[in-house]
């Protein structure tokens, strides 16, 4: 049973918990003036709540709203803090140096994102292409220079608290102590909070994740390093021949931001669908001319509309990351249909498995043979993209591009490798051809398009040529007992 947050509570709760903490033998004397003047705020907004005549509920949304970063509700507290600091003759008081002024110290103390919000509000250029921190317990971490750095702020187990109910007022049914939330801030930061019956006594985390790529363009993704410039030619006229395509790799690989960087260059006259779990990819402002119909959906939710999913009219589907069988299923079942262009994220570590493991997903949850649904899903992508993070965790490469190829007579699955990143020379090296069945789909969709495909494959090689073998056939023949 999911219980109910109530302000009331969350207020005597706030005042209960400041009332018993006792700062003064650990902080020195102008810190414990300044955590004393942040409660006695806390303490005139509560008494002034109490007597709101618009009522709770509208305390709760200016909350929710301020926490999230709506500008006009923190202007709200930013302003009344301001009141009090002038009336008290206290604007001078000691603050700590990772906020930028004594009223925003006290609005991220009480109602904000306490230590952590220099990193999310990027207050110095030094986080501007930071994209993750991490509070554990009562420390935070900022991923600076490619690694999380321990900062000097702390936070105590009474203020995790409070900044779990604060940012939980966005979705005030979820319950305090649950395994697992998901809430966004207004500027698009992910933020993953792992309650306590998750974590180790006193480890509680939350996760700040930043999304800081602005620019979807191939260019883009050259200027970071991600892949070569020399490709662009390719994958613009792979993006032509509709071919499905899978971004493939472990978490904060950047397989989001090349799917988005992808679809970014697709015909905007066609119809789409996008399916995410979390609203993270704005394509109504990156397409925004492009008819696409962007749902929000995971689990059951997502089960009760794949059936109008099924009938809709879109020319393509794209699936923001397909994380369980549901989302797998219908991807696949799509693009069975003969649909192009479809799209997904899919974490997988090894991407030759590609077929087995999105197989497997599907059968865990619907049942049906694994070898049948394995051949289906090789049938239903053309392409598989593998993107790995480096040492230097803001550094993302493109590790591998596999093509699958399904012979439906001796019904047997091969992996062509056409690129292959090389740690050691951080550089790529390529394959110069497709197969037929490529080729073929994609004379089907666009002719030229597959001339282009073959030349701009064939230059890549001929200037970085992969000397391996590229060519793998899955053992898969021990699964068709049963079918």
């Amino acid at each position: 049973m999911q219980e109910l947050f109530k302000l009331d509570e969350y207020l005597k709760d706030h005042s209960k918990e400041n009332d018993n903490q006792d700062t003064s033998l650990s902080l020195n004397n102008r810190e414990h003036r300044f955590t004393r003047l942040c409660e006695e705020i806390m303490f005139e907004f509560n008494r002034e709540w109490e007597s709101d005549v618009t009522g709770f509920e509208t305390i709760l949304e200016r909350q929710k709203r301020a926490i999230i970063g709506y500008e006009k509700e923190v202007k709200y507290f930013k302003d009344k803090i301001g009141e009090y600091l002038h009336l008290n003759a206290l604007e001078d008081v000691w603050y700590p140096k990772w906020y930028q002024s004594i009223i925003d110290a006290i609005f991220q103390e009480n109602w904000g994102l306490a230590g952590i919000s220099e990193w999310v509000n990027e207050n110095s250029k030094l986080y501007e292409g930071s994209s993750s921190a991490k509070i554990i317990g009562d420390r935070i971490y900022f991923l600076l220079d490619g690694s999380l750095q321990l900062q000097p702020q702390k936070i105590s187990y009474n203020r995790r608290r409070q900044l779990r109910k604060a940012l939980l007022l966005k979705t005030p049914k979820k319950r305090l102590d649950a395994d697992y939330h998901e809430v966004y801030m207004l500027s698009g930061t992910r933020i993953t909070i792992y309650g306590e019956g998750k974590t180790k006594e006193g480890q509680d985390t939350i996760v700040f994740r930043k999304f800081f790529v602005k620019d979807f363009s191939f260019e883009k993704q050259v200027e970071l390093g991600t892949i070569p410039k020399e490709s662009i030619p390719l994958f613009k006229a792979m993006i032509h021949t509709g071919y499905n395509v899978a971004f493939t790799g472990a978490v904060r690989t950047a397989k989001t931001t090349f799917l988005t960087t992808w679809q970014s260059y697709e015909n905007q006259n066609l119809e789409g669908v996008s399916i995410e779990t979390d609203p993270e990819i704005p394509f109504h402002k990156i397409m925004p001319n492009a008819p696409i119909l962007q749902l929000v959906a995971d689990g059951e939710e997502l089960e009760r509309v794949v059936k109008s999913i099924m009938r809709s009219d879109a020319d393509y589907i794209i699936l923001g990351e397909a994380r369980d069988g549901v989302a797998l299923n219908i991807a696949t079942k799509i693009a069975n249909k003969g649909t192009r262009r479809v799209k997904m994220t899919y974490h997988c570590s090894d991407t030759m498995d590609f077929c087995y493991d999105v197989a497997d997903e599907i059968v865990k949850r619907y049942g049906g043979s694994l070898y049948s649904t394995i051949l289906k899903v090789s049938k239903s992508f053309q392409f598989v993209f593998q993107f790995v993070q480096l040492k230097d965790k803001s550094k993302k490469r493109l590790k591998a591009i596999f093509e699958i190829e399904y012979d439906p007579l001796n019904q047997e699955i091969k992996m062509h490798r056409i690129c292959r990143y090389r740690f050691e020379t951080d550089d790529w090296v390529w394959s110069k051809e497709l197969s037929s069945t490529s080729i073929q789909l994609g004379v089907e969709e666009d002719e030229s398009a597959v001339q282009l495909v073959k030349s701009a494959l064939y230059q890549l090689w001929k200037q970085s040529p992969e000397i391996e073998s590229s060519t793998f056939k899955p053992a898969y023949d021990h699964l068709k007992v049963g079918r």
